[in-house]
């Protein structure tokens, strides 16, 4: 026996391959995002790309410095009232927190907007721009969602030139032990 190590078993060997195994499945998924031509359709919650075409993409730190210039804006969906509510039913849609001075434009990062909701986005950039499209806006959701690439990429179609992209949102604003402000929706089609 002198010098020799002993084998691992198979079994061993196999165990180890099946415990290692979902890494790669990780590693594989971690791969760039790529930037689609148009907007994103569906499944929103999903890993973004680390760019957008036109756009400045921001970290935490940035979005802290442009807080004071820039207009922050949050495009997390509203949860629509269910349907089939008895009358008299009281119904109250999930509170929303958001990066303190940020107007909430409900809606408006879906890959496409039904009319009324493109007027509300239009008009409410237009309204908070007083109709500089000079003016920095930083667009931002939660972490991997693509409302806010999708909002950000519109704006860019409308003319606006000094857009930001957030991609880490609220998420990362909050893990990094930055206040969150109880918010509401701007009024109009949401």
């Amino acid at each position: 026996m002198g010098g020799q190590r002993p084998r691992a078993p198979a079994s061993l060997a196999l165990g180890l391959f099946v415990l290692l195994s979902p890494l790669a499945v990780v590693a594989q998924s971690a791969a760039p995002v790529p930037e689609p031509e148009g907007y994103r359709m569906d499944r929103f919650r999903a890993p973004v790309p680390a760019t957008l075409k036109g756009a400045t993409v921001v970290s935490t730190k940035e979005v802290e410095a442009l807080a004071g210039t820039a207009i922050l804006v949050d495009v997390l969906p509203r949860p629509p009232k269910p349907q089939g509510l008895k009358d008299g039913t009281i119904w109250r849609p999930r509170p929303r927190s958001n990066i303190p001075g940020s107007v909430w434009l409900p809606n408006t990062g879906l890959g496409v907007l039904p009319i009324s909701v493109e007027a509300y986005f239009r008009d409410s950039l237009a309204r908070l721009t007083a109709g500089d499209r000079a003016r920095k806006l930083v667009f931002y959701c939660l972490a991997d969602c693509w409302m806010s690439w999708n909002a950000a990429k519109r704006a860019l179609t409308y003319g606006y030139s000094q857009v930001y992209w957030y991609p880490e949102g609220t998420d990362a604003w909050s893990a990094a032990g930055l206040p969150l402000a109880p918010s509401e929706p701007e009024p109009g089609a949401y």
